[in-house]
């Protein structure tokens, strides 16, 4: 019995030693900014068609629906520019409104601004938090009040073509 209790102390003594070594890790974490813009694959082309008086007049939309899908870790702006050597009367007289997609953005948090379509870029999204697969749509808008006519020549439609550069960067 006092072998057994002698024991017992001995090997409650021993479990209670500090006899364990001790070392530690730095642990680095490094967030990188991430943003991702993507023009809707089935958007990649879009119409502005001027066939009536009407349309001359009251000028024609091109509404596409969650157009923009954004990813980003942080604040960003979404900017819009086109690519062309100039600016031509028919382009200074198209705009681009943003509006909220499918999934939209934090509304607490997010600016959309239109903006004449021009070379240089120019914000019309701007958010302080970042987004995950948030969904944007954009109105293409010709003027109305007349202004195209006069630019077709002998009953031939005009057909321009320009390409669209959205652009997103961190803010």
């Amino acid at each position: 019995m006092f072998l057994r209790i002698l024991t017992t102390t001995f090997l409650l003594g021993f479990l209670n030693c500090d006899t364990y070594a001790q070392n530690n890790v730095t642990l680095n974490v490094k967030l990188y900014p991430i943003q991702t813009l993507l023009v809707n694959t089935t958007q990649k082309e879009v119409g502005l068609e001027y066939n009536t008086r009407e349309d001359y007049r009251n000028g024609v939309v091109s509404e596409q629906q969650d157009h923009l899908t954004i990813y980003s870790t942080g604040g960003f702006q979404v900017k819009v520019s086109v690519v062309t050597g100039a600016i031509d009367n028919i382009l200074s007289n198209i705009s681009i409104m943003p509006s909220s997609g499918s999934k939209p953005l934090n509304q607490s948090n997010v600016v959309y601004t239109g903006k004449n379509i021009s070379e240089v870029e120019q914000p019309i999204i701007s958010a302080t938090k970042g987004a995950i697969d948030k969904n944007v749509n954009i109105s293409y808008k010709g003027a109305g009040n007349d202004t195209f006519v006069g630019f077709t020549k002998n009953n031939t439609p005009v057909n321009q073509t320009y390409t669209v550069l959205y652009t997103i960067v961190s803010q």
